[in-house]
């Protein structure tokens, strides 16, 4: 397949421009013009390139690119060697990250419900997602929930009441969005990352929060845009997931 016509179809599917996003998605790093192995994964750091050269990988789709708002924008360093094994190997980055948290079916939000079985009532679109259980259950119990389907302990910030029947979510370092969780009267919010006055907002606002891991609710997406990719065309795609406790 040519690099152009996939470049083309996952912007068109994941509806990159529509997203005012704080690094550039779509193809990052050019390589070869003819894709027919990508490798997945989360972070496009060396150990991923690494595993892409290893698997003779064409492309490398992830969900944390390059080229970030704020960043230097000289190629030195940790920069230059990872690109450097790209442009070497002529393997094609490419990197979505507000389209893949967001898309309705494959996006990392999405795929959170369906893993724990929300019901989605969302009141408004937007990143942040609100659902409701079948039924109210122990906090203890939805916990045990997040961290086994997640195969990561969350933090547990305490709040809310000892059961909960409503859930809002968002993945990734997207704990500032409680305030939205509080608004909507979920029993307990959860994202992938914590601060400190997450603990008061939580206390204060009677809300429980669990912070599950940013790149624990984040592996979702990336590894179903891949077996969609596999699905559509005919591509044999790859995901490595290199762990990342935070």
């Amino acid at each position: 397949m040519k690099t152009t016509e996939l470049v083309q179809y996952l912007d068109d599917f994941l509806e990159a421009s529509t997203f005012k996003d704080y690094a550039p998605n779509g193809l990052q790093v050019e390589g070869v013009s003819e894709i027919s192995k990508i490798v997945t994964g989360v972070t496009a750091c060396q150990a991923l390139i690494d595993a892409a050269i290893k698997e003779k990988a064409d492309a490398i789709i992830v969900h944390h690119g390059y080229f970030w708002k704020n960043e230097p924008v000289t190629i030195t360093g940790m920069k230059q060697k990872r690109i450097q094994s790209l442009l070497v190997n002529e393997i094609n980055l490419l990197g979505y990250h507000l389209p893949l948290d967001a898309h309705p079916t494959l996006g990392n939000n999405a795929m959170l419900g369906e893993l724990w079985s929300l019901e989605d009532i969302t009141p408004e679109p937007g990143l942040v997602r609100l659902g409701r259980l079948s039924t109210s259950v122990p906090i203890e119990t939805f916990i045990e929930t997040v961290g086994s389907t997640l195969d990561r302990k969350p933090l547990h910030l305490p709040g809310g009441q000892s059961e909960v029947e409503t859930v809002a979510w968002c993945s990734g370092g997207a704990q500032g969005y409680i305030e939205k969780a509080i608004e909507w009267g979920a029993g307990v919010y959860i994202s992938g990352e914590v601060s400190e006055q997450t603990t008061h907002q939580a206390l204060e606002n009677k809300i429980h929060y669990l912070a599950a891991g940013h790149h624990a609710t984040e592996r979702l997406g990336v590894k179903a845009l891949g077996e969609h990719i596999s699905q559509v065309f005919d591509l044999e795609v790859v995901f490595v997931d290199i762990d990342n406790p935070v």
